[in-house]
C-alpha cells in the first residue's frame, strides 16, 4: 500500500512538472511571436491604406479616428495627407449581410467624392463565386461592374437588379449587395469626416440617402436569403 501511494505521488509530481514546463514554454513562444504578429498586422493595414488612397506623406494609422456612418455604426477613418493637406480618406468598413456573413473592406475616397480603390480585408464568401469581389468591382475593362472612380455624391451604389447601375457578380447577388452596402457605409463616414474638416458643415442629406440605401440593401438581402433556391442570383 505504501509503495502504491509513493508511486501515485511520484506520478502526480511528474505530471505537475510536465504541465508547468509546457506552460512556461508556451508563454515564451507567445511572447516571442506576439511582436512579429503585431508587426505583420500593422504592415497589412498600412499596405491596404496605401492601396486605396492618393499618394501621401503622413502616417494615417497614427491619425486615425472614429466617425459615425449612420444607423448607429462608427468606422475607423484614416486621413491621407500630402504636405499637411488632406488628399483622401481610407475607411475600414463592413457588412454583415454577405452570403456567409461578415465582409470587411478598406475603401478610399479622394476629396472629390470619388472612389480611388478598395481592398477586401476579410470574408468567408464562396470560393469562385462571392470571393470574386476581391477583383470584380475594380475591373477597368468592365465599367458597368467597376466602382473605381465613381462619384458617390451623385447617389448611393446599388446592383442593377435593385435599380442601380452596378453589375453584380455572376450568381452572387447577395455578396454584391453586401459589398456595395459596405462601400455606401464608408461613404457616410467619409462625408462626416470631410464635412468636419470643412468648418463643421454637415452633410446630412447625402448621408441620409446612403443610409436609406443601406437599409434597402438589408431588406433585399433578407428576402433573397429567405427565398434562395440557387439560380443566377444566389451563391
Amino acid at each position: 500500500m505504501a509503495k502504491l501511494a509513493s508511486s501515485f505521488k511520484n506520478m502526480f509530481l511528474s505530471l505537475s512538472l510536465i504541465c508547468l514546463t509546457v506552460a512556461v514554454l508556451l508563454a515564451q513562444v507567445n511572447k516571442m511571436t506576439a511582436k512579429p504578429i503585431a508587426d505583420a498586422k500593422a504592415m497589412k493595414l498600412q499596405n491596404a491604406i496605401s492601396e486605396v488612397v492618393p499618394e501621401f506623406d503622413n502616417d494615417p494609422t497614427a491619425e486615425a479616428f472614429m466617425m459615425p456612418a449612420g444607423a448607429g455604426d462608427s468606422l475607423l477613418v484614416y486621413p491621407a495627407k500630402k504636405g499637411g493637406r488632406i488628399v483622401g480618406y481610407a475607411l475600414n468598413s463592413f457588412s454583415n449581410n454577405g452570403f456567409s456573413g461578415n465582409i470587411q473592406i478598406m475603401v478610399g475616397f479622394d476629396m472629390a467624392h470619388k472612389i480611388v480603390n478598395y481592398s477586401v480585408l476579410q470574408h468567408a464568401e464562396t470560393p469562385g463565386l462571392g470571393s470574386k469581389m476581391v477583383e470584380w468591382f475594380k475591373d477597368a475593362a468592365k465599367p458597368s461592374q467597376s466602382v473605381i472612380g465613381r462619384d458617390l455624391s451623385k447617389g448611393a451604389l446599388a446592383v442593377s437588379k435593385d435599380g442601380g447601375d452596378v453589375d453584380a457578380i455572376t450568381a452572387s447577388t447577395i455578396t454584391s449587395r453586401a459589398f456595395l452596402e459596405a462601400v455606401n457605409r464608408a461613404y457616410n463616414a467619409y462625408l462626416e469626416s470631410k464635412n468636419e474638416n470643412s468648418n463643421g458643415v454637415t452633410g446630412n442629406t447625402q448621408s441620409d440617402n446612403t443610409t436609406e440605401s443601406a437599409t434597402e440593401t438589408n431588406k433585399n438581402t433578407e428576402q433573397d436569403k429567405i427565398s434562395q433556391e440557387g439560380g443566377d442570383d444566389n451563391e
